[in-house]
């Protein structure tokens, strides 16, 4: 619960970072506390942490999402990462990447088939990152204005992975 005013914080700078950049995909109401709260209580939220200090956060969680019965998805039983952020001034130093890999880990830990995101069709960065962790893009999702891409956790070689992540 103490991290999520922490996590709003972040969650504006992300927002802005988003729009200087053109990708129109956070706003200055979302996500919000109450987005956060709602993973917490569901046990899907994770901190990524630097010396005590959070500087980034993903939401892991049973897919439940209507939109994502419009396109066709490879797997059943699969989790979703939702809310994936990282401090813009923390960027490019492998922290997102870090947080796909836990989230990879948790969705084979929990014996699901794969792992599914979404993602706004301007976000390029966090495009480049889902292609090169190897997932594959299923498909247009008209209704939340996102492309839906999926990574069969059987396809995924095991990695160790040393991460400040942590509930």
């Amino acid at each position: 619960m103490l991290d999520l005013d922490a996590l709003v914080l972040i969650a504006r700078k992300v927002a802005c970072d988003l729009h200087e950049h053109g990708i129109d995909q956070w706003s200055d109401q979302y996500p919000s506390f109450e987005h956060f709260h709602s993973d917490l209580d569901k046990e899907g939220l994770f901190v990524y942490t630097d010396k005590g200090t959070i500087i980034g956060s993903v939401t892991i969680l049973p897919e439940n999402d209507p939109f994502y019965r419009e396109i066709p998805w490879q797997r059943n039983h699969s989790y979703v990462l939702h809310r994936l952020m990282v401090l813009p001034e923390r960027m490019r130093q492998g922290i997102g990447k870090q947080l796909f890999l836990h989230a990879i880990q948790i969705a084979k830990q929990a014996a699901q088939a794969s792992l599914k995101v979404d993602t706004h069709p301007d976000n390029y960065r966090m495009q480049a990152l889902i292609n090169r962790l190897g997932f594959t893009k299923q498909g247009y999702i008209k209704g939340m204005h996102r492309i839906g891409y999926e990574l069969i956790l059987d396809d995924f070689a095991n990695k160790e992975v040393d991460l400040n992540v942590h509930r």
